[in-house]
């Protein structure tokens, strides 16, 4: 039975909110942080550098992604360079291609041999984890974010994809696979079964740890005891 003491995956807190960084970064289970522009957005972040400047020495030294904002190649390089010189626990993350399906692989392989920590973003395909896998150099350090959650959402089952995404870093040791979207607890048991590096929580997924290996006969009388006390504190009768 998987319990928050025997996991194996490091849990990434996946958020923008300065407060969620404060929160969660003393805590020894959780090993780093990812944000993207949507979840910047829905925290209200409107100065990236000043934004960086107020987070990273939150995170601790713990591992952190900031994503690139442009749309143009050349100046997602110029981007990414930019991020990459904010410390060194920074990932800079590149989607795996622009809005005009421009395939960025050759950035990436660029980046990377220039010492770049990269994150390649927003792959839901295994043809894009090995277009990817190809492109590293051999002493690349980086993370490949493969969405799970998006992958379910279109009924497909995530877990031969990651197995497989697994199998093609292979021999990069500097290489982790990472599962992005997660949805709920399970995804957690289903990244680590499928061998992944990391997943990525979202901070109220985060707050149920603890249930992780929780007795289901027990949940079950919980359960019952809370719908018991919710129906007298509403005063029903029948």
């Amino acid at each position: 039975m998987v319990t928050l003491a025997t996991l194996r995956i490091k849990l990434y807190t996946d958020s923008a909110s300065p407060d969620d960084f404060r929160r969660f970064a003393p805590l020894p289970h959780i090993a780093g942080f990812t944000t993207n522009p949507s979840l910047m957005r829905k925290a209200g972040v409107s100065d990236y550098l000043a934004y960086m400047d107020e987070v990273l020495p939150l995170c601790q030294g713990k591992p952190v992604s900031f994503e690139v904002i442009a749309d143009d190649l050349p100046e997602m390089r110029r981007q990414a360079m930019l991020l990459g010189r904010k410390g060194d626990n920074v990932f800079v993350k590149i989607p795996i291609m622009n809005t005009r399906g421009e395939d960025t692989c050759g950035l990436v392989r660029e980046l990377c041999s220039e010492g770049v920590k990269v994150n390649v973003t927003a792959l839901l395909a295994l043809a894009q984890v090995e277009r990817v896998a190809a492109a590293f150099p051999a002493d690349a350090i980086a993370i490949v974010s493969v969405f799970g959650g998006r992958i379910a959402d279109t009924g497909v089952d995530p877990m031969p994809i990651m197995r497989a995404s697994k199998e093609l870093i292979a021999g990069m040791p500097g290489v982790e696979l990472l599962w992005a979207s997660q949805r709920e607890m399970l995804n957690v048991v289903q990244a680590e079964e499928c061998g992944c590096d990391i997943i990525t929580v979202q901070p109220a997924t985060l707050d149920k740890l603890a249930m992780l290996g929780t007795d289901l006969v027990d949940l079950s009388r919980q359960t019952v005891v809370m719908f018991a006390r919710d129906a007298a504190a509403s005063g029903l009768s029948l």
